[in-house]
């Protein structure tokens, strides 16, 4: 079973600079400190490959897992990330990818905003077919809330 679930939200920032934000592994730190108990940099630099393993606060319920940086795309401003270990995996999921693409704003003639659309492309096995109801947008809406406040306030 594959599925996928998509959110659009706009930045009051140039898409250049919510692209540095969101290619990086600062936006791990900006969000964390809201819901981690525990960012870790397990290899990598920032670039494709690394590996984070996150730790989450208790009250959140959600076990920690290992992400994975799978694609970096500065030209068309796109990341993805996979889980590799831990987390969705052990609910019967095959995949789970979070990608974050910043656009221009078509409606800001200014270029003084930009839009960032997460999407989650996710794979379940049948006998787990039930935990579809597991994914849902709304920690990505945070992880996006917490990114525009921190664009906005360092700017």
């Amino acid at each position: 079973m594959f599925g996928t679930l998509s959110e659009e939200v706009e930045a009051k920032v140039a898409p250049s600079k919510a692209w540095q934000l969101y290619k990086s592994l600062e936006l791990g730190k900006v969000v964390g400190e809201h819901f981690l108990e525990k960012l870790e940099l397990v290899e990598g630099d920032g670039g494709v490959g690394t590996v984070l393993k996150l730790t989450y606060k208790p009250e959140y319920g959600i076990p920690s897992y290992k992400e994975k940086f799978t694609k970096i795309d500065d030209e068309n401003m796109v990341k993805e990330v996979e889980v590799v270990e831990g987390g969705f995996l052990d609910n019967g999921f095959s995949l789970y990818r979070v990608r974050f693409e910043v656009k221009v704003n078509p409606k800001d003639a200014t270029g003084s905003s930009s839009l960032v659309r997460s999407t989650i492309e996710y794979e379940l096995k049948e006998e787990a077919a039930s935990n579809a109801s597991l994914v849902t947008m709304e920690p990505l809406m945070i992880v996006m809330k917490v990114a525009n406040e921190y664009l906005v306030n360092s700017s």
